[in-house]
């Protein structure tokens, strides 16, 4: 049996393996130089293809940027979808601090709410009426909160009062439950630090965490690695079994033999599991 770390290592490497790919066009959503995202159209020349809204992961730090998902979202600009990949703030500049507190989650919101009319200004080709939001890790995380934000309490600014406009939500190996992730030290503590300390956790975690924001009512999808070592499946397994007790059947693909980084490394095959899932909800 392959020791996981190296494993691990291995899979990261190939993941970050591939040279950044340039977007078709970009698109502020805000001032700070962080709110913006990039737009990749279908490289099959199809018109009003299903959008595609990406959300890095990185732990919510800053050195982890969109960047290093461009080769994913290029993935998927092949297989015929267009997609806006989502700049945000993270953690203070330089540092290996998770996220900003409300910046991190103010920018998600905005983007959100901004991607439509930005698409139909740079992206043309774009069917936002076809959209299908994913992300990988922290991103995952992010993507699930920003499709249950109908569900925050009453007085929360970022809520909305109906549900968003999505066909559905692919996330990919997310930080889905904050109780089970802080058990396991899930980036080296990077969900504490993200809602500000201990101190804060009880109280942001039920306004953050998409495990306290169910049902839904979104069809949504868990693509998940057994072998993870960064985010176990316990995380995701604990997100699904939360969905069950409060009414929601989430989908759960767990993918044997596969780790963290596969999911958004175009030359596994896990990456083809991905898409064809975003190809379900999406067409």
């Amino acid at each position: 049996m392959p020791d996981p770390a190296a494993r691990d290592a291995a899979e990261e490497s190939s993941a970050f393996s591939h040279p950044a790919v340039a977007p078709d066009a970009s698109a502020a959503y805000g001032a700070h130089p962080d709110q913006v995202v990039d737009f990749y159209a279908p490289r099959d020349g199809g018109q009003r293809a299903p959008l595609v809204v990406a959300l890095h992961g990185g732990a919510w730090r800053a050195p982890y940027d969109r960047a290093h998902l461009t080769p994913f979202v290029d993935f998927l600009a092949r297989r015929g979808f267009a997609v806006a990949n989502v700049e945000y703030r993270r953690g203070g500049d330089g540092d290996k601090v998770a996220g900003r507190w409300p910046e991190t989650f103010d920018d998600i919101a905005a983007a959100l709410d901004a991607v439509a009319d930005l698409a139909a200004e740079h992206l043309p080709q774009a069917d936002p009426r076809r959209t299908v939001l994913t992300g990988h890790s922290a991103g995952g995380h992010l993507a699930l909160w920003a499709a249950a934000r109908h569900v925050l309490p009453a007085g929360c600014a970022w809520r909305l009062p109906d549900a968003p406009a999505l066909r559905g939500v692919v996330a990919l190996a997310p930080i889905a439950h904050f109780e089970r992730a802080v058990e396991l030290d899930v980036c080296g503590g990077a969900v504490t630090e993200l809602l500000g300390g201990h101190e804060q956790f009880a109280d942001r975690s039920a306004v953050a965490d998409p495990a306290a924001l169910l049902p839904t009512g979104i069809a949504t999808t868990v693509v998940q690695g057994r072998d993870d070592i960064v985010v176990p499946a316990s995380v995701a397994e604990a997100y699904v079994d939360a969905a069950a007790r409060a009414g929601e059947t989430v989908g759960f693909t767990l993918l044997e033999a596969v780790g963290h980084f596969p999911l958004i490394d175009p030359s596994a095959d896990a990456c083809a599991v991905v898409a064809e899932e975003i190809a379900q909800l999406a067409w």
